[in-house]
């Protein structure tokens, strides 16, 4: 087996680097799908198996900690090449990059809002991969809807005592901790006010239910917590004040939404690239398909809907970058980069014909694949209210 690449980033870069330096970077990301992932994905895919070993060596490229501040050990990446990252190995396998996605973003909870204490003992081991997460957030009956949860954490000496079920949780079998929402004042008025943010890492009280079965964004598990009389540290609640949780838990979804809208970027190029491959390689009526107007028709929309998803993804993590609220563009580059892989998988599908339902043939992933896109971190539905809201608010009549 080929050792995965070393990602070496030069100490002290902060939150920019250097053009050369990401070149390498993404290079080095382009060799090990090259000899790692794409020779995997089908049979990993199909048969919905934990990359264990992908894993393993994402955490040597440093992915884990790609976001984390050099400080703690992290590569300190700026969201711009972040992007790019996830933009690259999606275009080939977007499941994986779900992995390192909902670990980052319990990890900048506890960067943004946790207490020096906790940033020095979890932010270390978080960058590392040793302590592999997610974030609990939705419940059977609370998704969009946060403020809905019914997850209870009640104060007992200096522990808090947890108990309630997520569901459609991220890395739930194979991670070990997850910044966990609850509801630590459940009679709060307005409800946000009694939200509060733990570290959730695996002990007694604490149990996974049933792996679901799904459509797509296979091999990356998602399943139930549950929590009865979960016993956890007062120590372990992010930034040590209660009625926090929702601001911290929702201010972390910025740099989730632009993983998703990067995330469906590379699906929309991935579709764009089997589909032109494709297109030039099959023949009818004595030229390739490639020729025809009809489907030069969708290549043109294809490449354009794939190059302005890119474009919007990197105007919200410029501004992220800038330390920006950025709720408007992350939505935006969210919104079109979704359904933007949604179209172009469709459009690829028909211009691959009756070959588009083999399984032998990758293009069906991405068809299955780019649907969740739509739905995760924040419904689109609900993307278009937030840019209107956010809109309006910054153009008055």
């Amino acid at each position: 087996m080929s050792p995965a690449p070393k990602l070496d980033l030069m100490a002290d870069q902060g939150r920019s680097i250097d053009a050369d330096q990401e070149a390498a970077f993404l290079d080095a990301i382009d060799r090990w799908l090259e000899r790692r992932v794409i020779p995997v994905v089908m049979h990993h895919d199909h048969n919905d198996i934990w990359p264990a070993e992908l894993v393993a060596e994402m955490a040597d490229m440093g992915l884990f900690g790609a976001t984390i501040g050099q400080q703690y050990g992290g590569l300190g990446l700026p969201a711009t090449t972040y992007a790019k990252i996830v933009m690259r190995i999606s275009s080939y396998w977007m499941a994986i990059t779900g992995i390192f996605n909902s670990h980052l973003i319990m990890a900048a909870a506890v960067e943004r809002f946790g207490t020096p204490d906790q940033k020095a003992k979890w932010l270390p081991r978080f960058a590392t991969g040793e302590i592999r997460g997610g974030l609990a957030l939705t419940e059977p009956n609370a998704g969009t809807d946060l403020q809905a949860i019914r997850t209870v954490a009640r104060r007992d000496g200096d522990d808090y005592v947890i108990n309630g079920t997520k569901t459609w949780i991220s890395n739930a079998l194979n991670g070990s901790c997850f910044a966990l929402l609850v509801k630590t004042d459940p009679d709060a008025n307005p409800r946000y006010k009694g939200m509060s943010l733990f570290i959730a890492d695996k002990r007694a009280g604490f149990t996974t239910g049933k792996k679901f079965d799904k459509l797509g964004y296979r091999s990356i598990d998602s399943a139930e917590l549950v929590f009865q009389d979960y016993r956890i540290p007062a120590d372990q609640l992010i930034g040590g004040v209660e009625g926090q949780g929702f601001f911290q838990a929702t201010g972390g979804l910025e740099l989730g939404r632009i993983n998703v809208a990067a995330r469906g970027v590379g699906l929309a190029e991935g579709s764009l690239r089997l589909a032109t491959q494709y297109a030039q390689e099959r023949q009818t009526m004595g030229k390739p398909i490639a020729e025809h107007q009809a489907i030069q028709l969708k290549l043109g929309e294809m490449v354009t809907r794939a190059r302005a998803a890119r474009l919007l993804t990197m105007d919200a993590s410029a501004a992220y970058d800038r330390g920006e609220r950025c709720d408007m563009e992350a939505g935006m580059a969210k919104f079109f980069a979704s359904e933007s892989a949604v179209e172009n998988s469709q459009e690829a599908m028909r211009i691959y014909g009756g070959y588009s339902y083999s399984k032998e043939y990758d293009i069906e992933r991405y068809y299955r694949d780019s649907m969740l896109m739509c739905i995760g971190e924040g419904t689109n539905e609900m993307q278009r209210m937030i840019i209107a809201k956010q809109w309006l608010k910054a153009n008055p009549a």
